[in-house]
């Protein structure tokens, strides 16, 4: 019969799940969050008059927060988009400023001599 050598053993905290073992669990509050999907999440929390219940959880789900009015949930956060660093040149600086520049340095590139007239300005 096969099988019938296999070792047996356990490992440490491996036995039955007893308060007797590792004490009382403290008093417990389940607090229902919705996200704007309509994901519900349940946390619990130790039942203490020193502990704050958040207002928002994220939703494990789909990663929106998520309040405890199932009728009202918190908006998802608006995300941008991401930038390129052109973008945000564009930002700091006008078409003229830009044009000013770009003037400026082919006059340096020029007056270096590179660019023999292959650059146009």
């Amino acid at each position: 019969m096969v099988g019938t050598n296999a070792i047996r053993g356990s490992r440490v905290g491996s036995g039955p799940m007893g308060e007797s073992e590792r004490g009382e669990s403290a008093p417990r509050v389940i607090v229902s969050y919705w996200c704007a999907n309509g994901h519900e999440t349940r946390p619990s929390f130790a039942k203490d008059d020193e502990i704050e219940i958040p207002e928002t959880w994220d939703c494990p789900r789909c990663g929106l927060p998520a309040g405890t009015d199932r009728d009202n949930p918190p908006e998802a956060p608006r995300i941008e988009p991401y930038k390129t660093h052109l973008a945000y040149v564009k930002e700091r600086r006008s078409d003229d400023d830009g044009a000013a520049l770009l003037a400026e340095a082919l006059e340096a590139l020029r007056a270096r001599g590179y660019g023999g007239g292959s650059v146009q300005g």
